[in-house]
């Protein structure tokens, strides 16, 4: 696909180029929306501005909603007044109010001025809740019928308002106060008599989410339910938008990747790599580093306090990095596994004593099989002696217990504190693990080998 992608793109540049504009617009017609916005991206912002003029007024709107909001921002500049005014009166204002937020304050104001009122009204209404919120992603463009209609009366309210609706598959049905009644889908739709009642073939249960809930919590209902769209009620239970799946993906996208940056200890941000400066990318990091660097001092304080011991029995040395690996990584498995659990809602604080009982019967089960394997392998390949060995292979045990029951125990706090479990990750774990693997592998050599 890639390849077919790549070959088109360069016959379009080539048509470009030659001024072939009668050909280049039959391909550009016959395309995806998404794969044009892919390819308008890499244009020159003067070739841009003047193939986009080539497409259809609707496939124009669906373009630009696709592309980058720097690329957005080059073709409103360029736009005339009547040119944003086509776009603006094409996207739906969900789309709009996505656009809106990532513009200069200058560009707002254009953008406003050519929206129409009960548009502009909309934008301000959904611009007003917070930012994580599911009013936040919503949009007010749905198909709502009255429980008194007939099948018929309802075909005819679709075909009439359903034109500029984000979907018409999934209507809703509403009282006077507009107050959320019920659901009903194109399908029951069709497959019911013309004269049949919405109130008969409606879903009277029907699961909603208010204005403020969280968006992240609002995509998992997706998740659990494979809904195509989500119906958003205010204090009064009355209809005020809709969450759609394309939406609902893009917050798991975003959820997903903040969650991915924190687990490596960045700080999460919303724009792309090859869109971020050095600069940028250095200000996300360095604090994370900075903090886990001066933590790590504490088993700089452990070595220098067992120094005697290591001067006594130098091989115990060269078991260090091997025991800190194994026991960190041995964290981070736990802490992944857990944190995605929670995700998912697999796991609740309340199964805190059910997951550190699991955690722990797995720590030995694989603390026990890596101590046996590590005291063959010193013994045989090492070739040091039995109670280094079993010193090390002792610490290998209860490390990796430790580490496990540590790497299920934080995630499950920080949630529960308030925190974003995701932060329990890697980095942290692991520095928590190495200062206290020391601890056991100094101590437990010390008894053994008497230093």
């Amino acid at each position: 696909m890639n390849e077919m992608f790549e070959a088109v793109a360069e016959n379009i540049k080539d048509l470009l180029h030659s001024k072939k504009w009668a050909k280049l617009k039959i391909i550009l017609e016959d395309m995806n929306e998404q794969d044009i916005a892919e390819l308008f991206m890499e244009l020159e912002e003067r070739d841009l501005t003047l193939i986009y003029r080539l497409l259809p007024k609707e496939l124009a709107a669906e373009v630009f909603v696709n592309m980058e909001p720097e690329y957005q921002e080059a073709l409103i500049r360029a736009f005339s007044d009547s040119e944003l005014r086509e776009v603006l009166d094409e996207l739906y204002v969900d789309d709009a109010v996505d656009i809106i937020e990532e513009m200069p304050a200058t560009l707002v104001k254009r953008i406003l001025k050519h929206t129409d009122p009960e548009m502009r009204k909309s934008i301000n209404e959904i611009l007003r809740y917070p930012e994580d919120s599911a009013g936040s992603i919503m949009t007010t463009e749905y198909v709502d019928l009255k429980r008194s209609m007939t099948v018929s009366d309802a075909f005819t309210r679709i075909r009439r308002t359903g034109v500029d609706k984000e979907t018409i598959y999934t209507c809703y049905v509403t009282d006077s106060k507009r107050k959320l009644k019920g659901v009903v889908t194109a399908k029951e739709l069709l497959l019911s008599d013309e004269g049949d009642l919405i109130r008969d073939i409606m879903e009277p249960n029907v699961i909603s989410v208010s204005t403020r809930e969280d968006k992240e919590v609002v995509a998992d209902l997706f998740q659990k339910y494979d809904f195509l769209a989500l119906p958003v009620v205010d204090g009064e239970e009355r209809l005020v938008g809709i969450v759609t799946v394309d939406d609902a993906i893009d917050v798991l996208q975003e959820e997903m990747t903040e969650d991915i940056e924190k687990m490596a200890a960045i700080t999460p941000t919303d724009k792309p790599y090859l869109k971020m400066s050095v600069f940028e990318n250095y200000k996300k990091r360095i604090p994370w580093l900075m903090l886990l660097m001066v933590s790590a001092t504490f088993t700089e304080k452990i070595i220098n306090h067992f120094e005697g011991a290591l001067t006594a029995c130098v091989a115990l040395t060269a078991f260090i990095p091997m025991l800190t690996g194994t026991c960190g990584n041995c964290g981070s498995q736990s802490s992944a596994t857990i944190i995605r659990g929670m995700s998912l809602g697999d796991i609740q604080f309340k199964d805190t004593f059910k997951v550190i009982a699991k955690e722990m019967m797995i720590a030995f089960a694989c603390g026990f099989t890596l101590a046996c394997v590590n005291f063959v392998k010193l013994m045989i390949f090492d070739d040091v002696g039995v109670f280094v060995a079993l010193a090390v292979s002792v610490t290998m045990l209860m490390a990796v217990v430790f580490a496990k029951v540590v790497g299920s125990i934080l995630p499950v706090l920080a949630k529960k504190i308030g925190f974003d479990p995701a932060v329990m990750s890697s980095p942290f774990i692991s520095t928590i693990v190495d200062a206290v693997t020391l601890l056991i592998y100094f101590t437990i050599a010390s008894a053994i080998l008497k230093l």
